[in-house]
């Protein structure tokens, strides 16, 4: 399988493209939010309506929440709380509700070009949340799915990551994990996978520590060849 960059494709990318790079991988590894599915305004409702409830500031709980299981994030910003206890309370209210889901552009066209056994999904959201936002915009369904209440640590630590590479019995380094969150790469960099990060959820200062950028998905063209591992990225 290999992905090819165009340069030009993206000025933000990381290195800076002079000519087409070509990288060979088994498979890729999409993380949900903000990668696949803008859930950005849902979730940011639910954290600042969270935060106002215990008095406490709703842009620093946000500022940390971005790609991290709602259990580490609930630690971070208030370890006073029962964090099972909120857990179930906000998971509640977001396996509940679509307001403020959408696809992300070129998403499910992505999605349902790849050969059903290369890819995966790893989000830090459980998996009713998971199936509620792939289910509401219409994504591919993936036959790999790992998420928060389905591993014992979320990102950074490569957990999930490795999970998945393992459910699919590929090596983690013949993976490339699509990110949007400095956690996610830091993840992906424990890993010992290659990663691409998509610009939006942070500014492409935060996400450097990625292989290579792209500002969004429509940047990426996918064609699969007559071979599960020949696939090329333009």
């Amino acid at each position: 399988m290999s992905i090819a960059l165009r340069p030009g494709s993206d000025p933000t990318a990381v290195p800076s493209l002079d000519s087409p790079i070509s990288l060979q991988c088994g498979v890729l590894l999409f993380d949900l939010d903000g990668v696949l599915v803008d859930s950005s305004a849902c979730v940011e409702r639910t954290w600042h309506s969270w935060a106002l409830r215990h008095e406490i500031d709703p842009a620093r709980v946000i500022a940390v929440a971005h790609g991290r299981r709602t259990i580490e994030t609930i630690q971070l910003v208030a370890p006073h709380l029962s964090p099972e206890a909120e857990v179930a309370a906000l998971e509640d209210i977001e396996s509940n509700t679509t307001e403020g889901v959408f696809e992300v552009r070129g998403a499910r066209e992505l999605l349902r070009s790849l050969p059903t056994k290369r890819w995966a999904i790893v989000t830090s959201g459980t998996r009713s949340v998971a199936t509620l936002r792939i289910q509401h915009t219409q994504l591919p369904m993936p036959d790999v799915l790992v998420c928060a209440d389905e591993i014992q640590r979320g990102k950074p630590d490569p957990e999930g990551y490795l999970t998945a590479a393992k459910r699919l019995g590929i090596d983690p380094a013949s993976c490339v994990i699509i990110e949007d969150t400095p956690l996610g790469l830091e993840a992906a960099r424990a890993a010992g996978m290659r990663s691409i990060a998509v610009c939006g959820t942070y500014d492409r200062d935060e996400l450097t520590m990625a292989d290579y950028m792209i500002p969004n998905l429509a940047a990426l063209r996918v064609t699969a060849g007559n071979e599960p591992r020949r696939w090329s990225f333009n």
